[in-house]
């Protein structure tokens, strides 16, 4: 057996994403498994049974051969012409279906449209993409415009999230992209975005006015992302004040 055609029915059977480490863990316990058997067979004194030798062969998979492995399987889907790739994500390597054939799988989803994001949207994906963790303050400062409108949809879409709070007067907020964007970009790192080393080093403009403690946007944008919304996030200020 193969470790290609291993790792093959490893990705098709989990229903998560699986890094290259993962995957050589799994088949090296497999191996492990097999000789613990062989092990108390022996203690209870039976004969144990002889473990094949490519089963041996497999107790120092390494996550370099697992990506090998995977490499082959790609080149023999294109050849072979088949309808699927593996893909590696953040998370690890996932079986997709090659993007030919969206049209046909769409079909599958018949309620469900592509939705296409606004450019305003896509500026201030983009600048968070870039230079992430960064303030709301910071994104309007390149921007020129507020982006509370902007923030909100890409919160509520999953492709951005709050990543904690800056070490800055007011302690604002800081938003950074989710895993969902690197889906659905195909990228698995910042690194895979064009000119991503240049265009991190590049100088932003400076914020016209510095944070204000827990402003009321920042806190509808926080409520927001928890599924309450902002009208009840005004409510509940009212009754605090």
């Amino acid at each position: 057996m193969q470790l290609n055609a291993i790792v093959e029915a490893l990705l098709i059977a989990s229903q998560n994403p699986l890094p290259s480490e993962e995957i050589a863990r799994l088949v090296r316990s497999r191996v492990a498994e097999a000789e613990d058997v062989r092990n108390r067979e022996t203690d209870e004194g039976k004969a144990p049974s002889e473990l094949p030798e490519w089963l041996l062969a497999l107790s120092a998979t390494t996550p370099e051969q697992v990506a090998a492995a995977i490499e082959e399987l790609n080149i023999a889907y294109q050849n072979d012409q088949r309808a699927f790739t593996i893909i590696e994500r953040p998370k690890g390597w996932k079986v997709f279906t090659r993007l030919e054939f969206g049209e046909f799988v769409r079909q599958l989803f018949p309620g469900r449209k592509p939705e296409r994001m606004s450019g305003p949207a896509m500026e201030t994906l983009a600048i968070i993409a870039y230079r992430q963790p960064i303030t709301k303050a910071a994104i309007e400062a390149v921007r020129g415009v507020a982006c509370d409108g902007m923030i909100q949809k890409l919160l509520d879409r999953d492709l951005i999230r709050i990543g904690g709070r800056a070490e800055l007067p007011g302690r604002p907020l800081l938003y950074e992209t989710t895993d969902l964007f690197f889906e659905h970009f195909g990228i698995r790192s910042i690194d895979d975005l064009p000119n991503a080393s240049e265009l991190r080093k590049v100088k932003l403009p400076e914020p016209t006015q510095e944070p204000t403690p827990a402003t009321d946007a920042d806190q509808q944008l926080a409520l927001g992302t928890i599924g309450i919304p902002a009208a009840a996030a005004g409510d509940a200020s009212d009754q605090d004040s």
